[in-house]
Formats: C-alpha cells, structure tokens, sequence
C-alpha cells in the first residue's frame, strides 16, 4: 500500500522549539516526529511512501534517505512553488498512479488504526476518506458534520463556540481514489479542506468519515507540543521512544527508588535559555517563584539555573521513578531544541 507523508511544513508557531528545522522533524521522546509517522506507516503495511517537501528538503532527506532503515522504500517530491495540501500530493501523481493512496501529515502526533481506515475506504467505494477524531474542546481545527451513513455533509473551519455543530475534528489523514486526484489541478494551489472535499460534496460524491479510536494531536502550539511528550510518557499516546526514553528495568527489588529525578544540563547563556523557557511555558501556567515550576496532579517539573556554572538543573517528582526519569529527559530535550 503507498501513502503521501505532507512534510513541507516551517512551523512558523513552534520556532522557539524548532528554529531553522522543519516542522516534521520537531524531537517527540528522542525522534523526529516524521520518525514516528513513518513507524506507524510501516506498522499498518504502508511500505511505499512518497514524502511532499518544500522547506528545508534537504534535512529531511539526510536523514531519512531511501527508508530503508525503517523498513520502507522512501521518495521524495520537492515543491517549487505554494500547491496547498491537496497540490502538493496532486505533484506526487507519479508516484501515486492508479491507486486508492493515503494521505498523512509528517507533523501530528497519532497512533490511529490506517489499515482501518484504508479497508472502511474500499469497502464503502468512496472517492475520499477522512479519519475523524472526537474533540471535546475542537476550536483549533476543522469539524465534520456526518449523516447516519458515515457520509459527510458539511465542513466547519476553526469555529468559535457559537459555531460548533460537532465533536468530529478532521484530522488531515485521508485515504484517496483515483477519481479524487483527477479534481485537482496540476501546479495550482489547492486545499483539501477548503477546495476539494466541498467541491466533492457539492458533486455528490460520497466522501466519507471514519471516526478512529486512539490518539491524535495537530502539534502545532508549544502547547499541544509538550502536552504530546507528556501524553506519550504516560502511555495515552502509544509510540516507539528513542533510547534515552526506554523503559529501564529496576536495578534491585531491594534498593528504594529514589522519590526524584534530577539531570544537569550544560548551556551557552543559562539567562536566555531559561528566557527562552519561560516565555515557552506560559502557556502552561508555570509557577516562576523558584525557575520554572509546574505543578500537575501527577508530577511536579522545575528547571532552574545553577550559580556555579552555566548550566541548567531539571528535577521531576512523580510517584512513578521511571516516568519522571523519562520526563526529565523530555524537558532536557526541549531546552536543547530551545538553545540551537
């Protein structure tokens, strides 16, 4: 089965934690978050994958380069000029041929079921699927309203509460026909959700919508950013971490785990760093009495400076040793990301 990965994305919103990095390759729990859109791609049976470039290709490249590595056989299409979602998959066309295709965003955070999705797809015949994703609080992204068939019938962009007529937040993941690719023009820009799917609704096309269980989050805020680093370690959202973030063993039955855990992390500018942290978690309602301080249900961070040298401390408590060593390690992650 082959998938287009949309990985052109600057992330203009996550510059503090990306800088001159595309989106796609934002660290989630010592990966890329391409890395693990692409595992999840070669876990549902999706080994041929052409990735849409435009900023930065070349970083996405040396590091992925055929995919070999992950299992899969890797293209890559470079856009030259502003397509749009759908405009840039309709540039892949080569790759795609005469295929159903799914279409994946190389910047979300998810472990949804795509076989799912792609069988409910050729099972119902549709000229486009889209993975949905109940929201209780979906003001961020577009919403779907679906008749009792599953078939949608209308779209609702980014509304505010007076216009929220469904829980069924579009995703970005589709799974495309043949016929649907026709509807795009070539070397035009052209949206998905605001060109294609109404012009195939208004043609009385069934356009389908399967709601997926599982995790999904458009990481696009530093926000919803470290909110998926901290859903990833407490299990919500089900990802292969890198090596820092595995889950160790205990050392011994009979040694107490300590009630901490503490990293030190050496820095250029300890001041702008921690700047540079503080305007990041905002957000979060951080606590700036003593560094920065949040205070959760189920763990409580700090980061502060040291006075001998330029390095920040990170400390986290939690009842659970080994989810706060694999938090501490996110938060030092984040601070690196924030330094480059």
């Amino acid at each position: 089965m082959k998938a287009i990965l949309l990985a052109g994305g600057e992330g203009t919103r996550l510059k503090a934690v990306t800088g001159d990095l595309p989106k796609p390759m934002v660290p989630l729990l010592g990966r890329p978050l391409m890395e693990h859109i692409l595992r999840l791609l070669q876990r549902n049976g999706f080994t041929q994958v052409c990735a849409a470039l435009k900023y930065r290709p070349e970083d996405i490249r040396s590091v992925f380069g055929d995919g070999s590595a992950l299992g899969l056989s890797l293209e890559y299409r470079v856009e030259t000029a502003n397509l749009g979602t759908a405009g840039a998959v309709k540039n892949c066309s080569d790759f795609i041929g005469d295929e159903d295709v799914l279409v994946i965003s190389g910047d979300a955070a998810c472990d949804l079921d795509l076989r799912e999705l792609f069988e409910r797809h050729r099972a119902r015949g549709a000229i486009a699927t889209l993975a949905l994703h109940r929201d209780s609080a979906p003001l961020r992204y577009g919403l779907t309203v679906t008749d009792a068939s599953g078939a949608i019938r209308a779209f609702v962009e980014k509304p505010c509460w007076g216009q929220v007529v469904s829980d069924l937040v579009n995703t970005g993941i589709y799974v495309l026909s043949p016929r649907a690719l026709q509807r795009i023009p070539a070397e035009k820009s052209f949206d998905f959700g605001r060109d294609l799917f109404p012009l195939l609704i208004q043609q009385k096309e069934l356009v389908l919508g399967v709601p997926l269980e599982g995790y999904w989050c458009d990481v696009g805020t530093p926000l919803s950013y470290y909110q998926c680093c901290v859903d990833a370690l407490e299990g919500r959202l089900q990802l292969e971490p890198g090596d820092a973030f595995q889950r160790k063993p205990p050392e011994t039955a009979a040694e107490p785990e300590p009630e901490s855990f503490i990293l030190e992390l050496p820095c250029r500018d300890r001041a702008a760093l921690m700047g540079r942290l503080s305007q990041w978690m905002l957000e979060m309602d951080a606590d700036y009495s003593d560094g920065i301080c949040l205070h959760k249900p189920n763990f409580e961070l700090q980061i502060a400076a040291l006075d001998t040298r330029s390095a920040l401390r990170i400390a986290v408590n939690a009842e659970d040793t080994e989810f706060a060593r694999r938090l501490a390690f996110s938060a030092k992650e984040l601070a690196e990301a924030l330094e480059k």
